[in-house]
């Protein structure tokens, strides 16, 4: 069965309530699980949270939602919990909270890799334009080998150019396991690298899980802050 699982939780370090931040009238969680349902072979879309508000505003635009353990440390753990109930869940994939503009086919090109690769996370990048994107660390940036397999993730402007200039890649907010792939990750302790970067992904790297990441032509923005609600609505008006 392939599952998309959205986490949200209402108390972010640097913008909290934001799953319920108003982009246009309607509430960030909506404008992501809208998008979700674009999938043309998710089987399921869940919101997993661990606030009551959130499960409202879920439940009011016709979410399915469940509620997780307040204790887990991410979005990955609280996918992982919602997964561990679920039996039929084969491939899961983990829709970020914040990516208001992701669309179902980047969500079907995870599904589709999945199934290619079920040993691998799959994850999306996309070619940073923006020397300010570049430097801002925000915005995470990742590097490649020549098979499309992670080398490594960081907040720093990666690769540094000290000779001739490398195309730089940001990271997009999605990710695809296989259900033993995703409950083995949960298993491992954080690890020093993702500890230091605050990036979960590493944790996979540091313990030898390959992460085969997918070009795509996603220009979207992850809400991290206040600010971005309103690159986000200017990004809403170009679209349209």
């Amino acid at each position: 069965m392939n599952v998309v699982i959205i986490p949200a939780r209402y108390g972010s370090s640097r913008f909290e309530g934001k799953p319920l931040a108003k982009i246009r009238g309607k509430p960030l969680i909506q404008w992501v699980y809208e998008a979700a349902k674009t999938s043309k072979v998710a089987e399921e879309i869940i919101i997993a949270t661990d606030d009551d508000r959130i499960a409202s505003c879920a439940l009011s635009f016709g979410a399915k939602a469940l509620m997780t353990s307040k204790r887990c440390p991410s979005g990955t753990d609280r996918v992982a919990e919602v997964v561990k109930h679920m039996k039929e869940a084969q491939f899961i994939v983990n829709v970020q909270g914040d990516e208001p503009l992701i669309r179902g086919e980047h969500i079907d090109a995870v599904f589709s890799y999945l199934r290619r690769f079920p040993r691998f996370i799959i994850t999306l990048k996309n070619k940073i334009e923006d020397e300010n994107e570049y430097k801002d660390p925000n915005v995470v940036k990742v590097v490649c080998d020549k098979e499309g397999c992670a080398l490594y993730f960081s907040r720093s402007p990666i690769p540094f150019f000290r000779n001739k200039k490398a195309h730089p890649y940001k990271h997009i907010g999605i990710y695809g396991y296989h259900r033993d792939t995703l409950l083995k990750f949960v298993s491992l302790s954080p690890s020093e690298l993702e500890i230091s970067e605050g990036l979960e992904q590493l944790r996979a790297l540091e313990n030898g899980i390959k992460i085969k990441v997918i070009e795509t032509d996603y220009k979207g923005i992850g809400v991290d802050t206040p600010e971005d609600i309103s690159k986000v609505e200017k990004l809403l008006g170009e679209i349209k």
